[in-house]
């Protein structure tokens, strides 16, 4: 499914796309272009996009606020339908995400997984999140909203 991204700044297309490529792939369970896309997506996006992308569909799911229960229940609907497919996903990367994406994530000094890794996971959270959502307009509105915080600072 090859999306048009036109409509965004140059420099944000291929990050749009890759991440598009990405969760398409996590959706349909389809490991080889989900690899492919990883690649990609691992190498243009250090979380920026697919953190704001994961904090936006959170917010619109829990518009009166997200508590442990309702983090957990993401956790843990991401990693069974993953497994099922990805026996290598980890819920601590899960759980790494999620605190990231809603900037609750205490630094320490172990290190972080590798890129490709977190985008995996990324990809395979999204796919659960976005269900029934239209990837475009997530995607569209995460870097709007990357673009006015930058324009704000």
């Amino acid at each position: 499914m090859e999306q048009n991204w036109r409509h965004l700044p140059a420099p944000a297309r291929p990050i749009a796309a890759a991440a598009s490529e990405a969760v398409a792939a996590a959706q349909a369970h389809d490991g080889d272009a989900l690899t492919a896309a990883v690649d990609d997506l691992a190498a243009l996006d250090h979380g920026l996009v697919l953190g704001t992308a994961t904090r936006l569909l959170l917010e619109d799911a829990h518009p009166d606020g997200l508590d442990g229960d309702a983090v957990r229940d993401v956790l843990e609907r991401t990693v069974r339908s993953a497994a099922a497919w990805q026996p290598d996903v980890d819920p601590h990367v899960i759980l790494l995400l999620l605190a990231g994406a809603l900037g609750v994530l205490e630094e320490d000094d172990t290190p972080p997984p590798k890129p490709d890794v977190l985008a995996r996971h990324a990809a395979l959270l999204l796919a659960e999140l976005l269900k029934g959502r239209e990837t475009k307009a997530v995607f569209t509105a995460a870097l709007v909203e990357i673009e006015r915080a930058q324009l704000n600072d």
